[in-house]
């Protein structure tokens, strides 16, 4: 478990985090400035917060009234940074046993290089590699230092979209792996839906929210936070069936079953799908005859903020789902909450750059 309760203040900027969690990842989103960095170099050690405590799994590792600040090479924490940080005149191989010299209990070295896929790479040098290679090789030197849990600080936001979809895989299966917890620190939703079990919201320096992921996707409060444009729900899904004559896959979820273009997971695989609110449209009769293969019997639970023309919706379809209408709209089909209404979403809506294997192994 880790519990964070501190306050620190950096020149102009105060940080005032609180928060527990258990979960294998836990996100840290929020937009530039809100203090993402501050907080896990905080949990680091590299920074000092002026009050407060932090444990990990019962440990202290800080407690400013009990005068505890452990150094940071005793917290038993890796930490990859947004730049690989490789040392230039060792090989790949020697980059990664650097992370183990000092370790007390050091990562088994031929797992973590079979984990990553750094077999081929160990003789190379650092410039030799693309920068999702060097990442692999920071995450992989991280791990053989054996820490009971991994900083990533926006380890993705110096990489151009290929090599964030080269690396994304192996950060899953490493999540899914489950032998370290990860902090995982982002302002892409899309990595937080692929990775994260638990999300903590931060703004401003402070925790605006923290829950599960879907359960926050779902607040209309927290949308100036997660983000207008992409705003949507999250769904934990498991792969029902594949319908080969029509090239489709059925997914089961909280509110029945969707179908969506066919995806290459097996039968049982656990996922989370989002369903951007943008492309989810609401009416008051069900729809016949219709191309759309997802409709979905729902109440409106709650009305979003207005602000400009369009407005979001919030439906109970046996999970919460986000549509985002026009105000015209809204006023003549008089949708308020309390009122029966059906949700339509087309099957190639789904956000396929959001799937994530994030929710493990396939159900049992």
């Amino acid at each position: 478990m880790l519990e964070v309760a501190i306050e620190g203040r950096w020149g102009d900027f105060a940080l005032d985090a609180r928060f527990v969690s258990e979960a294998r990842v836990t996100a840290l989103f929020g937009r530039s400035g809100a203090g993402k960095t501050s907080l896990v170099e905080t949990l680091a050690g590299l920074r000092r917060p002026t009050s407060g405590r932090i444990t990990v799994d019962g440990e202290v590792l800080f407690d400013a009234a009990a005068g505890i600040d452990l150094a940071p090479e005793h917290r038993r924490l890796g930490y990859v940074f947004q730049d690989a940080r490789l040392f230039p005149h060792l090989s790949v191989a020697g980059n990664l046993r650097y992370g183990a010299r000092r370790a007390k209990a050091p990562g088994d070295f031929a797992e973590i290089v079979a984990l990553l896929d750094l077999a081929p790479l160990l003789a190379r040098r650092p410039r030799e590699l693309s920068g999702g290679e060097r990442q692999r090789v920071a995450i992989g030197r991280a791990l053989l230092a054996g820490p009971r849990l991994l900083l990533m600080d926006e380890p993705l936001a110096s990489l151009d979209q290929a090599r964030k979809l080269e690396i994304l895989p192996f950060i899953e299966r490493l999540a899914n792996d489950g032998a370290v917890r990860i902090v995982y620190v982002t302002h892409a939703m899309e990595e937080v839906l692929r990775l994260a079990d638990r999300l903590v919201l931060l703004s401003h320096g402070s925790v605006a929210a923290e829950g599960g992921v879907e359960e926050l996707l779902a607040r209309l409060d927290l949308t100036p936070e997660t983000g207008r444009f992409d705003a949507g729900s999250a769904f934990a899904c498991t792969v029902a069936a594949h319908d080969a004559t029509w090239d489709l896959t059925r997914l089961d979820f909280a509110g029945g079953d969707f179908w969506v273009s066919r995806m290459a997971l097996p039968p049982g695989q656990r996922l989370r799908v989002r369903v951007r609110a943008r492309d989810v449209s609401l009416a008051l009769v069900r729809p016949e005859r219709s191309s759309v293969l997802n409709v979905f019997s729902g109440r409106v639970t709650e009305i979003g903020a207005v602000d400009g023309p369009q407005v979001d919706v919030l439906v109970d379809i046996g999970a919460p789902l986000r549509a985002r209408i026009t105000r015209r709209s809204l006023s003549e089909l008089g949708i308020e909450p309390g009122r029966e209404v059906h949700a339509v979403v087309k099957a190639v809506a789904i956000d396929r750059q959001s799937l994530g294997g994030g929710l493990g192994r396939p159900a049992r």
